[in-house]
């Protein structure tokens, strides 16, 4: 296999979001050529609940679909017709705004707050494709066990192990834990963008130490390898799916392909025009 090089390295910025969530922001606006299909990545990593409890109240979405992972801590999630639940440790939810909905999300005291959000944007053809929760369990999780670690595979499938299979883009999202030194090749589909997000610890990938809390970007090939220092374990979020190559206009939590579409999705939401449909469990 050909090892993928290092194309771009992103590193975590301190944030503040949502009713005064104090986060990472990995990925944006400014990355989102550059990580099609992947938009935008915050990453949680708090052991003070002042820090997110305040949580996201309500607010809409449309165009995406919204990943939320958590490896620590508890989220109870809630939307605007009264559908509710809660993402625990180990668990993750993947939530198709498509069309429309208005959600909130509120982060809830725990001993440590350790996940993400990963935005993935929807083609344009699916853009406004009916709303859905897919709520994604502990057991719906695959887990391989490898030389020094474990993968958590939340979708695709790797040594045997298989996650879920999304209801639109096709993307392949593992955990990955490795212990001190060990080091493990991750074989990818040829025509995918794929990224790491080292999201507690740092790694060595192409030769060089990464720091925890960046997302690295890889060129062309068919594997990625991804060790641990030799003094300390690491865990890191592997993303890859084929890119879109569609346009992207972006409006706070609204993506559209077009200005026109951005700027008519924001008139829907002032005219109550909004929500088209029932959120579908």
């Amino acid at each position: 296999m050909a090892d993928r090089k290092i194309k771009d390295l992103v590193r975590g910025q301190r944030a503040i979001d949502g009713a005064g969530v104090h986060l990472v922001r990995v990925l944006g606006r400014d990355t989102a050529q550059a990580f099609d299909p992947f938009l935008m990545l915050d990453s949680f990593d708090s052991e003070n609940p002042a820090d997110y409890t305040a949580g996201f109240p309500f607010h809409p979405h449309r165009g995406i679909e919204t990943i939320t992972y958590l490896i620590q801590g508890e989220i109870d999630h809630e939307d605007s017709l009264g559908n509710k639940g809660t993402i625990k440790s180990g668990q993750s939810q993947w939530m198709t705004a498509g069309s429309g909905i208005m959600h909130q999300e509120m982060p809830q005291a725990s001993p440590r707050m350790l996940g993400l959000q990963l935005w993935l944007n929807l083609p344009q053809k699916q853009k406004m494709a009916e709303p859905r929760y897919f709520d994604i369990t502990s057991e719906m999780i695959g887990e391989a066990e490898v030389e020094g670690g474990v993968v958590r595979v939340i979708s695709g499938q790797y040594a045997g192990a298989k996650g879920v299979k999304p209801y639109h883009v096709q993307a392949s999202i593992y955990d990955v834990a490795l212990q001190a030194g060990a080091s493990l090749t991750l074989p990818t589909k040829t025509d995918e963008n794929v990224f790491v997000f080292l999201i507690d610890g740092d790694a060595v990938i192409d030769g060089q130490t990464v720091a925890s809390k960046t997302a690295v970007l890889f060129g062309e090939g068919d594997a990625v390898t991804v060790a641990a220092p030799a003094g300390a374990n690491t865990r890191f979020i592997f993303c890859s799916g084929k890119p879109l190559h569609e346009g992207i206009s972006w409006g706070g939590p609204i993506v559209m392909n077009s200005r026109e579409e951005l700027d008519h999705a924001f008139e829907e939401l002032r005219s109550g025009e909004f929500i088209k449909h029932k959120i579908v469990k």
